[in-house]
C-alpha cells in the first residue's frame, strides 16, 4: 500500500490537470455563504460533504424503490437488494477485499470497532490477557477496549510516540508477547494527521501470531487501501468520511476469523432459523448484520465509492498532499502559531494552537469569517494530554478545497491574532 507522500511521486505528469472548480460544482452546499460570506469548510475529518449523485440517491430510493431487503419476494424489495448488495461488492473492490461476504455494514467506524471488541473479545480474551493499541487513537478505539477489559480482567498497554506525533515502533515491538491476543491502530490519526505505518505493524504481530484491527476512518478517503495487500485481519472505516451518508460504515474482517466469532447482535436477518430451543445463526456477511439496515445509505455509500474512485484515489492523494504542504508553510509561519503533529508522513490534517488564545476562541472568530474549522480535542484527549493543551484548532482537507481557501484561512488566523493582540 502506498501512503500519501508515496502516491504523489507516482502520478503521470501528463495526466489531466486536477480540475478542483468542476469538482465544487458536484457539491451544492459549498455554493452557500454562512454569516454573508462565502463557506469555507475545513472540517472534512469531522465528516465530508455531499456531491449531488449521492444526495439523488438516497432520495431516489425512498422515492421510487423504498422496500425493505433480502425476505421480500415482490419487485421492489428485490430490487432494494440488489442495489444494497451491489453497494457491498463495490466496498468489497474499493478496499480490495478478497469476498463481499467479508464486508460487514455497520453505522461507521464506532460500531465496527465495538463489533470487534465484543465478538472477538468474548470469544478470545480473558483475565491476564493483554490488548494493544496507540497513543494517538480516537475514543472510539480506547473504550470499547478499555469496557472489554473491565469485563475480562485483561489488561490495556499503549504504544507511546515521539514529540513529532510517531508511533515508538521499536517500543511496540517489546510489548508483543503470547499474552497478547489483539491489536488496534489508527492508520491516520484524526488529531495529529500522521500516517502510521500500519503494513510493519501488521507484520510485525502477525509473527507472534496476534491478529490486528485498523481503524481507517480518516485514511480511506485520502488515498488507496488494500486489505489483502496489508494482510490487515479487521480494517474498520466510516461512510459518512467517504462523501457518503451519515450512519454507515463498513468492517471488513478475514472469512475464516469471521466465521469463529459469535453474532455482535441478535433479531431478524442474522439467523437461519429460530425455536424456543435453539437458534442457528447465518452466514457471512449476514450473522452480523442484525435488524433492517440503512438501506439508503448502503445505497448512496456504494455511489459515493463510485464517485471517488472515478475521480481517482491517486489524483485526489496528490492533490490533497500539496494542499496540506501549502498550508503548512503559510499557517506555520504565522507569529505566535505552533504545529500539533509535524510527523513526516501526514495526510489532510493541520492541527495548531495560537499562543495564549484558546481553540474555541479562534473557531469561533474563524466562524465569524465563513470558515469551518474543528476546535476542541478531536475526540482524542489522551493525544491533547500528550501535547500539553487543552485542546487545539483543526483545518482538515478534502480534494474539493482549494489554496484559495487556506489564504482565506490565513488570513482568519492573522485576524485572531490581532483581536488577541
Amino acid at each position: 500500500m502506498q501512503t500519501a507522500q508515496e502516491t504523489k511521486l507516482t502520478i503521470n505528469d501528463e495526466s489531466p490537470k486536477f480540475d478542483v472548480e468542476s469538482i465544487r460544482r458536484d457539491f451544492p452546499i459549498l455554493g452557500r455563504e454562512v454569516h454573508g460570506r462565502p463557506l469555507i469548510y475545513l472540517d472534512s475529518a469531522a465528516t465530508y460533504q455531499k456531491p449531488q449523485v449521492v444526495i439523488d440517491a438516497v432520495s431516489r430510493y425512498y422515492a421510487e424503490d423504498n422496500a425493505n431487503i433480502h425476505r421480500g419476494v415482490h419487485y421492489l424489495s428485490q430490487l432494494a437488494t440488489r442495489e444494497y448488495e451491489d453497494a457491498r461488492v463495490k466496498i468489497k473492490r474499493f478496499i480490495n477485499a478478497a469476498e463481499s461476504h467479508e464486508i460487514i455494514f455497520t453505522r461507521g467506524t464506532t460500531e465496527s470497532i465495538n463489533l470487534v471488541s465484543n465478538s472477538f473479545g468474548r470469544k478470545y480474551i480473558k483475565e491476564g490477557d493483554e490488548i494493544i493499541i496507540s497513543a494517538m487513537e480516537h475514543h472510539s478505539n480506547i473504550v470499547p477496549w478499555q469496557m472489554l477489559c473491565e469485563q475480562t480482567g485483561a489488561r490495556l498497554r499503549v504504544i507511546p510516540i515521539n514529540d513529532a506525533g510517531e508511533l515508538l515502533i521499536d517500543e511496540f515491538i517489546q510489548m508483543l508477547n503470547p499474552r497478547v491476543k489483539i491489536v488496534g491502530v489508527v492508520h491516520v490519526s484524526n488529531a495529529l494527521g500522521t500516517i502510521n505505518p500500519v503494513k510493519r505493524i501488521i507484520e510485525l504481530a502477525h509473527s507472534h501470531d496476534i491478529p490486528v484491527l485498523i481503524d481507517g476512518a480518516q485514511a480511506a478517503p485520502h488515498f488507496k487501501v488494500d486489505v489483502q495487500d496489508l494482510d490487515v485481519d479487521f480494517y474498520a472505516f466510516s461512510g459518512h468520511k467517504l462523501c457518503g451518508p451519515t450512519g454507515t460504515g463498513v468492517l471488513y474482517g478475514k472469512t475464516a476469523i469471521l466465521n469463529e466469532m459469535p453474532p455482535f447482535m441478535g433479531g431478524g436477518d442474522m439467523i437461519a432459523s429460530v425455536s424456543f430451543e435453539k437458534t442457528t445463526y447465518n452466514t457471512l456477511p449476514h450473522k452480523f448484520e442484525a435488524g433492517t439496515p440503512h438501506i439508503a445509505g448502503g445505497i448512496g455509500l456504494g455511489v459515493a465509492i463510485d464517485y471517488l474512485t472515478g475521480i481517482g484515489l491517486d489524483r485526489i492523494a496528490a492533490y490533497e498532499n500539496e494542499l496540506l504542504e501549502y498550508a503548512t508553510e503559510l499557517i506555520g509561519a504565522i507569529p505566535g502559531v505552533k504545529i500539533i503533529g509535524t510527523a513526516r508522513e501526514k495526510a489532510s490534517v493541520l492541527s495548531f494552537t495560537l499562543d495564549t488564545v484558546h481553540p474555541h476562541d479562534i473557531g469561533t472568530i474563524l466562524d465569524q469569517e465563513g470558515i469551518a474549522v474543528r476546535a476542541g480535542h478531536h475526540c482524542a484527549q489522551p493525544v491533547m494530554k500528550r501535547f500539553a493543551v487543552p485542546a487545539t484548532a483543526r483545518a482538515s482537507f478534502a480534494f474539493y478545497n482549494t489554496k484559495e481557501e487556506i489564504d482565506k484561512l490565513a488570513e482568519g488566523v492573522q485576524k485572531v491574532t490581532a483581536i488577541f493582540g
